[in-house]
Formats: C-alpha cells, sequence, structure tokens
C-alpha cells in the first residue's frame, strides 16, 4: 500500500492533534496506534517526548498514528469519541495507547484519579477487538476479575503494560515500540509476547510486562 505521513498540529475543540497519516511512504501495515497522552495542561504542551517517538515509528517502522492531549477525564471521552465516529478508519486503529501516570488499578489526569472500572465504562462497547496498551507511566496490576470486567466491558481484545514501578527507563522508546512492531506481522498476541521475551528477555522482567486477555 502506498500511503505517507503528514505531519500536522491543529487546535480542534481545544486538543492539541498531531496526525501520522498517509502520504509518500511504501507500507504493508495496517494496524495503526490511537494515542492519547495525559498532560497538566494541553494548552501549554511542546513537542513531548511520545510524540517524537511516535514519529520515528512511523518513519522506521512504517506504523502511522495519530496523537491527541488530555487533560480531563471529558478530553479523553471527546477525543476517543470524535475518532470512532468521525474516521471511517477507526477499524484500522487496533492499538489504543495510553500514555498516562496512575497507581496500578487506576489513571490520573490532573491530580484526578479514576478507576479501571470507570475507564472501561467510558469505553464501553466501543473498544471490540483492540488492544489496550499502557506505557509505563503507570503499573498495570488488575486481579483476574478487574482485568475480565475491563474486557467483557469495553469489548477490548486485550490490555496489556508493566508491573514494574521503574521510571528509569520508558517504555516508550524500548518495548512500547517492539511490541507494536511484533504485532504489525502476527495476530496471535500470545506468541507475540512469547517473541517479545525470546528477544528482549532482561528488559521484559525489569519492567514487568503483562497482557491480560
Amino acid at each position: 500500500m502506498n500511503i505517507s505521513i503528514a505531519l500536522s498540529f491543529a487546535k480542534h475543540n481545544q486538543k492539541l492533534e498531531f496526525c501520522l497519516m498517509k502520504a509518500a511512504l511504501y507500507m504493508e501495515n495496517e494496524k495503526f496506534i490511537f494515542c492519547l497522552e495525559g498532560v497538566m495542561d494541553i494548552e501549554n504542551t511542546g513537542t513531548t517526548e511520545v510524540v517524537k517517538i511516535l514519529e520515528d515509528i512511523a518513519i522506521k517502522q512504517g506504523i502511522a498514528s495519530i496523537y491527541k492531549t488530555c487533560d480531563t477525564i471529558e478530553g479523553l471521552e471527546e477525543s476517543l469519541s470524535a475518532l470512532l465516529y468521525n474516521d471511517h478508519n477507526f477499524k484500522d486503529y487496533e492499538i489504543i495507547y495510553l500514555v498516562m501516570p496512575g497507581e496500578p488499578n487506576n489513571i490520573c489526569l490532573n491530580d484526578y484519579y479514576y478507576s479501571m472500572e470507570e475507564i472501561a465504562e467510558l469505553f464501553e462497547g466501543k473498544m471490540k477487538g483492540k488492544v489496550i496498551h499502557f506505557a509505563n507511566r503507570k503499573i498495570v496490576d488488575l486481579t483476574d476479575e478487574e482485568s475480565q470486567y475491563f474486557l467483557d466491558v469495553t469489548g477490548a481484545r486485550a490490555i496489556s503494560g508493566y508491573g514494574s514501578d521503574l521510571s528509569e527507563i520508558s517504555s516508550t522508546s524500548t518495548l512500547d515500540r517492539v511490541f507494536f512492531n511484533l504485532y504489525q506481522d502476527n495476530d496471535n498476541l500470545k506468541e507475540v509476547v512469547e517473541e517479545l521475551f525470546q528477544k528482549h528477555y532482561s528488559l521484559c522482567q525489569l519492567l514487568d510486562f503483562r497482557l491480560y486477555y
């Protein structure tokens, strides 16, 4: 498929949008990434590490992305709804990439905490077939009951993330991009995780990579 990368920054509904879209690269991959990054203030956000990494992933790995910031739970819901109802290619965004702080069973936006149950209800029925991947800015440590509830309510295929609170190593620039790349070539998530551990065992152990499905 002949597709391109276009970079655009625009204010839409007070959201800073960074889009990696179709244009000039030959890419066969169609599992795109929709990234939401939690920030303190969407009006005062420069180019974050996440933006730079997504751009590099698009250029070097051929994986297109849409990136948005949010500083409230309403902003998170609005961004997701805009993609869900306005982008006819939503089915191609198989990875929902959440980069935001929080504790094992919640996320934090502007010092407000929202439980995974609340996030599940926010995403209710909207994540069919998606992989919800959390960067290691927050720990993912769910019980079987919590993870199954999230998957059942959202319709998501899987939840992935990290159990370690090691902040010195960013998953965004390390394991996240490897995981995304492996998933492009293999729909079997169990095999993807096995290969991830085979190739980067020490780092997977250090960051405690986890998959709930």
